[in-house]
């Protein structure tokens, strides 16, 4: 057991789904796995093994936030022996062109946060997923005839209150979307020789305004859950 996670080695599947509200991870284990099992609640945050299509996978939720997704990730790898990691969670549009539950895959995280400047020897690091799962993640999605964007997204420390600076900066470099995981996950996948990807559903539009209600958030994200599952296990 970690101070985190109270499960036994063995407990977790070596391909991991990490939605951010506990919740949407119980919702996942629910709708989505086969014969699925709670096996983690320390502070809630819950955490499920089960099966998909015949291939055990576990979900756990990741809290919201890099600190978060940092404790969670690193313990899921180094005590666990997990081995590939997919952020299903929700993000917030930037681009015109976006609309509320689009699907958007990074391919590269940028961010503001001080760790992965932290664990670079002071430079600024280029998250980004894992190239092969990013791959499979594309093959799925046209076979699945799901739409999904795949471009670089903003990890944001904020979720209120913005510098002013920021969205200018944004739009002018074709960030898609914000979040406040999928840096994290992407520095300490590759840190530890791991696979990570991010599949993110738009909740809300911060440039055009519109969202989604936290019941929306929690169940309505099926086209993101599933190019996930299908992706993991391949």
């Amino acid at each position: 057991m970690t101070p985190h996670i109270n499960v036994s080695k063995g407990d977790f599947a070596e391909t991991v789904l990490m939605p951010g509200d506990p919740l949407r991870a119980k919702f996942i284990a629910e709708n989505y796995l086969s014969d699925a099992k709670l096996v983690s609640d320390v502070r809630n945050v819950l955490g499920f093994t089960g099966t998909y299509k015949g291939k055990p996978v576990s979900v756990l939720a990741s809290g919201m936030g890099t600190p978060s997704m940092a404790i969670y990730a690193n313990e899921l790898i180094s005590e666990y022996d997990v081995k590939q990691l997919i952020r299903v969670g929700s993000c917030g549009a930037i681009a015109e062109d976006i609309e509320l539950r689009d699907i958007i895959v990074p391919n590269a995280a940028s961010t503001g946060n001080a760790m992965n400047r932290a664990r670079f020897a002071g430079y600024d690091y280029a998250a980004a997923p894992d190239f092969s799962m990013l791959k499979t993640c594309w093959d799925v999605s046209e076979a699945m005839s799901i739409d999904v964007r795949v471009g670089n997204i903003f990890t944001n420390d904020f979720f209120y209150e913005d510098p002013d600076y920021l969205m200018p900066a944004l739009k002018t470099m074709n960030i898609l979307a914000l979040d406040m995981e999928s840096a994290a996950l992407f520095s300490i996948a590759a840190k530890n020789r791991v696979k990570a990807l991010s599949i993110l559903t738009v909740s809300d539009h911060v440039v055009k305004g519109g969202e989604l209600t936290s019941q929306e958030r929690q169940t309505s994200f099926d086209n993101m859950m599933l190019l996930a599952l299908e992706t993991a296990t391949k």
